[in-house]
């Protein structure tokens, strides 16, 4: 599904290049569940901004899905994201004015669905993320939790082939977090393949695979058997 092949990402900073990546290789097969892991200044987010076509790599080659995306422009890059791609984030992202119901049919209005179509789509979503007698809640009427299931309803809208997840789980509780990544679990077991962006070792845990990145490089990639000896 992924191929990332030699990609660096180089800012010029004043003077200094700073290097975010650094010739990194790196491979996801369709339906992995990955956890990106590393501290602050590490490169995971800017892996994380490449693999979402939310970024360029300065050079190397990215193929997603079979199609050569480094180098695209931004409205063709915006298409394959659209195409192949759902994003759940920390701080949630939703619009404070809309309903719930109304912040899922967000992506759909963007695909060209027919109102009522959405309508019954974004339901049926937040059905599925058990969030039946909630449609119609603002997010300031919403758990932590709640809003978190609506982020993740919104990403599978378009029925992605990829979730990607910036510390879906680091604005809750540990209950509410077990809740949100046995959803991801159920999630990658249907075929959904899952990059996971944390600092919490025991979130990415729950991962099958652990690559850790320092300094714009891997330095580990391995099962999560392994990484948790």
């Amino acid at each position: 599904m992924i191929k990332i092949k030699n990609i660096s990402r180089h800012y010029q900073m004043g003077p200094n290049t700073v290097k975010a990546i650094d010739d990194l290789t790196l491979n996801i097969a369709e339906g992995e569940f990955v956890s990106i892991v590393g501290p602050s200044g590490s490169g995971k987010s800017t892996l994380m901004n490449i693999i979402g076509c939310l970024d360029s790599p300065s050079s190397g080659k990215y193929t997603l899905a079979g199609e050569e995306v480094a180098g695209l422009s931004r409205n063709r890059l915006a298409g394959i994201r659209n195409k192949y791609i759902g994003f759940v984030f920390q701080s949630f992202n939703l619009l404070g004015r809309e309903s719930a119901v109304e912040n899922v049919e967000l992506p759909l209005i963007y695909a060209g669905i027919p109102p009522k179509e959405r309508r019954v789509r974004a339901m049926e979503i937040l059905k599925r993320v058990e969030l039946d007698g909630r449609e119609f809640h603002q997010p300031n009427e919403l758990s932590g939790g709640q809003r978190q299931r609506v982020a993740i309803a919104r990403a599978l809208a378009v029925n992605p082939k990829i979730l990607l997840a910036d510390e879906p789980t680091g604005a809750l509780d540990t209950k509410t977090g077990a809740q949100i990544m046995a959803l991801f679990r159920e999630l990658q077991s249907e075929g959904v393949t899952l990059i996971m962006v944390t600092h919490d070792p025991d979130v990415a845990s729950q991962a099958k695979r652990i690559v850790q990145v320092r300094d714009g490089k891997i330095l580990v990639d391995v099962p999560v058997e392994e990484w948790n000896r």
